[in-house]
């Protein structure tokens, strides 16, 4: 293991290696895609089929955002900060997901009554953490660009310290929607806290920035 770990760091990713990732992790993200229609034409999502899509959908949107947040370390374990450049396509395919969990739920639970999509979020708190979760994703890919890195300078940065709070908040959306059988959910929780510890010096800076800013806008 101490062999391969040296290897590894011994090793400088180039912009074919960083290209070629990319290309897999589309494939496999287009996969599991496949995966879902698959499932859901031949009927293999349970008794209960929008339940299976919206369970499918969230877990995918959840590990995708998990294994985003574990590029950084890896990238720092390894000495390879071209590593990096694969965070943005991943954090895109989580935000693909959680629309697409979103979307689920809006069109096959509520047949599109945005008014009643409002009045859920308002009064089920598992849904009010979940819409939190999404928005935060939402602005995270809509500020993903070069483009928008540029005009927002520090306040990029800033804004997306902001996955550190979705990562948080969407195992408890998940926790908080199930009525039975808590265990996985609980063990998302239990990787979220984990992730968080890893940035825990970088999460201890922004908290506190954070809370002066929430103070100061309101």
């Amino acid at each position: 293991m101490q062999k391969l770990t040296f290897s590894l760091k011994s090793i400088r990713l180039k912009p074919g290696h960083i290209t070629a990732i990319k290309t897999v992790i589309h494939l496999v993200s287009l996969s599991f895609l496949a995966l879902l229609i698959f499932r859901a034409l031949s009927e293999q999502l349970g008794a209960d089929p929008v339940q299976g899509l919206s369970q499918f959908t969230g877990k995918a949107a959840l590990n995708t955002l998990f294994i985003t947040l574990l590029i950084s370390p890896i990238a720092k374990w390894w000495k390879q900060g071209a590593l990096v450049k694969v965070r943005r396509v991943l954090g895109l395919y989580s935000f693909f997901w959680a629309l697409l969990h979103l979307l689920v739920y809006v069109l096959l639970d509520l047949n599109l009554n945005w008014s009643l999509l409002a009045s859920e979020i308002a009064k089920r708190p598992y849904l009010t953490i979940g819409a939190i979760c999404w928005l935060i994703l939402f602005a995270l890919a809509i500020t993903s660009t070069q483009g928008m890195q540029r005009r927002l300078g520090k306040r990029w940065q800033q804004l997306h310290y902001w996955v550190y709070l979705a990562v948080l908040l969407a195992p408890i959306h998940y926790y908080w929607s199930v009525k039975s059988n808590i265990t996985e959910p609980a063990l998302y929780l239990i990787g979220a806290l984990i992730l968080l510890s890893f940035r825990r010096k970088t999460f201890r800076r922004w908290l506190p920035r954070f809370f002066t800013q929430t103070s100061t806008e309101t």
